[in-house]
């Protein structure tokens, strides 16, 4: 009879854990600030129970603040809201967004500028044309089947004291209670900023304009 095989001394000993190297120091710390960071959103989305319309505002001296608010159009248009846009001084008509939004069945748009302040240099069709803009302003902040008004430049049109402001803040507070709006152009006044919930303020770093670069279709209009 064969005898039976010696066990390997191999086989009887203790595997060792491989010691924890710098990538698995790097990745514990990642979990945990990460674990932190997820309690704290997590806090704040808890805490955060309020559901109604909100102002936002886009200001400052940096490009993308009509494009942000148009951004804004096209996530609002797909969560099934209607929406009106308003442009404030703006005159032309051949810009991408208005060409694009136009072809909506939930987007009403009205174009009541009649180019930049320094194209018209006439006081009384800046004001004329202000006034009609913000008729059509008024019936939708009344309406509360408009779930996005878009007021387009219209902090241009309140730095030139074209409308009363007091004019458009009863307005902004008395809107339907889920109605949201959003309101862009330079030189936001303090009023303004105090009254609305998101205020983003657009800092020019670069610019091609600088440069002598043409505005492109697609990019600026």
């Amino acid at each position: 009879m064969a005898d039976a095989p010696e066990r390997s001394v191999a086989s009887e000993s203790t595997s060792v854990t491989p010691a924890p190297t710098q990538a698995d120091a790097t990745e514990a710390r990642h979990q945990a600030r990460m674990a932190r960071k997820k309690a704290v959103v997590d806090q704040k989305i808890a805490a955060a129970r309020t559901r109604r319309g909100v102002v936002l505002v886009h200001t400052g001296p940096g490009k993308g603040k009509s494009t942000a608010a148009f951004g804004l159009l096209a996530r609002a248009l797909g969560h099934g809201l209607r929406a009106v846009v308003v442009q404030f001084v703006k005159g032309r008509g051949d810009t991408g967004e208005e060409a694009f939004f136009r072809r909506q069945a939930n987007v009403t748009w009205v174009v009541s500028g009649e180019g930049f302040t320094w194209e018209t240099q006439s006081r009384a069709r800046d004001v004329a044309a202000a006034e009609a803009g913000w008729r059509a302003a008024e019936s939708a902040l009344a309406d509360p089947a408009v779930g996005l008004v878009v007021l387009d430049e219209l902090n241009i049109v309140l730095k030139y004291r074209y409308l009363p402001l007091e004019r458009v803040l009863t307005a902004l507070a008395n809107r339907p209670a889920m109605q949201h709006v959003v309101i862009t152009g330079r030189g936001a006044p303090p009023e303004l900023l105090a009254v609305a919930d998101t205020v983003t303020e657009m800092r020019l770093v670069k610019h091609a304009f600088q440069a002598g670069v043409a505005a492109m279709p697609g990019v600026e209009f």
